[in-house]
C-alpha cells in the first residue's frame, strides 16, 4: 500500500493531514477505512464457505468485503483473509487513557531515592499465579538482568527481590509476603484462557482483605492482557502492561512508599 502524497510550495512530499475527529484506518489512502482482518469459520472450503465469510465481514460493518484468501485448515474448518473498508471514524482526541502516576528514575536515582526517603530496603515478592506457567514478564521485571538494557529489582542494591516464579498459588504468595514483611506484591498474568487471570486476581484481593493486608501492602499486577484501567477495578493500586521497564515499575512503587507513608526504619 502506498500514501497518497501531495506537493508543497517549496515542492517537498508530505503525507495528507490526519483528522483526529474521524480518525479511519490507513489503507491507500489517508482515511480510506480499508482494513484486513482474519478469522476461521468451522466450514468445509469451498463456495459456500466464501461466501459465509463475506456475510461475516459485513455483519463486522465491513463495506465491499473480499476474501483474499481461504485456506482449508482441517476437516470442516476453513482459514480466510478478508479485506474490506470500515464507513465510520472515531474521535481520537476524546479517548483517555488511565496510566499509572509515576516520574520514572533510573537505576542509580531510585537507589538514592530509596535510601533517602525511605531509610530501609524495599521488600518485593512477585510470582505468576494460579495455572500460568509462564514468566516472561514476571522474570523481565524482577531478574537481576532485567529487560531491554534495563536491570530488573533484584539488581537494585535498596531492593530485596523475590520471584517466587511461576504456578505459585494465592495463598502461597500471600503467606510469603506475611514472612518477609513486604511492601509490594508484584502478580504476572502472562497467558490464561477464558479470562482465568481475572478470577486469580480477584482471589488474591480477597485473600489480602481476609488476612487485614491490603491495605499494608503495594499491589501490583502486570501482563500482555492487563491495563491500569482494569488493575485498579479488580482492587490494584497499579496494573502494568506490555513495554514496561524494571525502573517503571521500582519507581512506582518507592514513591508510592513515601506517599502512603509506609517509610519505616528497620
Amino acid at each position: 500500500m502506498t500514501a497518497i502524497l501531495s506537493k508543497t510550495r517549496s515542492d517537498r512530499t508530505e503525507v495528507a493531514k490526519v483528522d483526529l475527529t474521524d480518525l479511519r484506518p490507513y489503507g491507500d489512502a489517508m482515511n480510506d477505512g480499508a482494513v484486513q482482518v482474519s478469522f476461521t469459520l468451522p466450514l468445509e472450503a469451498g463456495e459456500v464457505a466464501v461466501e459465509a465469510a463475506k456475510a461475516i465481514a459485513r455483519r463486522m460493518s465491513l463495506e465491499e468485503p473480499q476474501v483474499v484468501h481461504s485456506e482449508n485448515l482441517t476437516n470442516g474448518f476453513t482459514f480466510f483473509i478478508v479485506y474490506g473498508k470500515l464507513p465510520l471514524g472515531i474521535d481520537a482526541k476524546r479517548i483517555d487513557v488511565p496510566k499509572v502516576q509515576v516520574e520514572t528514575m533510573d537505576f542509580d536515582q531510585i537507589n538514592s531515592f530509596i535510601r533517602d526517603k525511605i531509610g530501609r530496603k524495599v521488600i518485593v515478592v512477585g510470582a505468576s499465579t494460579g495455572t500460568d506457567a509462564h514468566t516472561l514478564g514476571l522474570d523481565a521485571i524482577m531478574n537481576m538482568k532485567g529487560y531491554a538494557g534495563s536491570y530488573g529489582l533484584e539488581r537494585y542494591p535498596e531492593i530485596a527481590a523475590v520471584n517466587m516464579g511461576s504456578q505459585v498459588p494465592n495463598e502461597t504468595l500471600v503467606a510469603k509476603a506475611i514472612e518477609l514483611g513486604a511492601d509490594a506484591i508484584l502478580v504476572s498474568q502472562t497467558v490464561t484462557q477464558k479470562n482465568i487471570h481475572v478470577k486469580n486476581l480477584t482471589e488474591l484481593v480477597e485473600l489480602l482483605e481476609a488476612e487485614d493486608l491490603r491495605d499494608r501492602v503495594i499491589l501490583v499486577c502486570g501482563g500482555p492482557r492487563i491495563t491500569h484501567e482494569l488493575a485498579v477495578e479488580l482492587g490494584y493500586d497499579a496494573g502494568f502492561g506490555p513495554g514496561t521497564l524494571p525502573p517503571m515499575v521500582a519507581s512506582y512503587l518507592a514513591q508510592e512508599i513515601v506517599k502512603r507513608g509506609l517509610a519505616r526504619k528497620e
